[in-house]
């Protein structure tokens, strides 16, 4: 597992939304959240569903640990790991914000679409318009 700093960002709120993508774009770790989303787990039984060594799973949830999606709890030698998602609160936000955006597009799109066409062959009104639009500004 290579464990690459995000480069650093303008804002607190931005170098955040870096740590959190960052810890979601490794599968194992997508995983791992998912499993902690039914029930609070010990590293080993979030190791066991992956070839991995009981250090290669503590790697992964420190990184999930840096981004404040999980809580380690320790009693003793049992780490029992607790999902914390209010960090993918910022993340979901960033990706509705380009969501609307093409929502907004293709709704845009789909007007231009819907236009009829005056037959095979023959120019739609947007055409016919346009022909009409340069002919009165000359």
């Amino acid at each position: 597992m290579v464990d690459h700093l995000p480069p650093a960002s303008n804002t607190p709120d931005e170098r955040s939304l870096d740590t959190v993508f960052q810890a979601l774009a490794d599968p194992t770790r997508r995983a791992m959240l998912q499993a902690l989303a039914g029930q609070p787990r010990t590293v080993g039984e979030l190791a066991a569903p992956f070839e991995i060594s009981l250090a290669g799973a503590s790697k992964h949830i420190q990184v999930l640990e840096r981004a404040g999606l999980i809580q380690r709890e320790v009693q003793g030698r049992v780490h029992t790991c607790h999902l914390d998602a209010r960090p993918l609160h910022a993340g979901a936000e960033w990706i509705r914000h380009y969501e609307r955006f093409w929502n907004r597009k293709l709704d845009a799109l789909e007007a231009l679409l819907r236009i009829p066409d005056d037959g095979p062959g023959k120019p739609g009104k947007r055409a016919a318009h346009s022909a009409h639009s340069k002919r009165k500004k000359k």
